[in-house]
């Protein structure tokens, strides 16, 4: 598998579908393509011998200001 063709591809693919992405590196060992769509978030990672896929889905509620207090309480250390 030649998976900075198959990176590429993905890219063109993205472009063509007028979908948004950023890349990004959070390894060492691959890269990272950050897609956003509307009410979903995917990582793809592309190693040197294997592209990993992980989505995110919204659960279609909407909070105001005040739950961004939770937030910070649940996730800083």
């Amino acid at each position: 598998m030649n998976n900075l063709k198959t990176l590429i591809e993905f890219l063109e693919k993205l472009e063509e579908c007028h979908i948004y992405y950023r890349l990004n590196k959070v390894r060492d060992e691959c890269v990272m393509v950050e897609i956003a769509v509307p009410g979903q978030r995917w990582e793809v990672e592309f190693f040197a011998d294997e592209i990993q896929v992980e989505v995110f889905k919204s659960d279609g509620r909407i909070n105001d200001e005040t739950y961004l207090e939770v937030l910070f309480r649940d996730f800083s250390d």
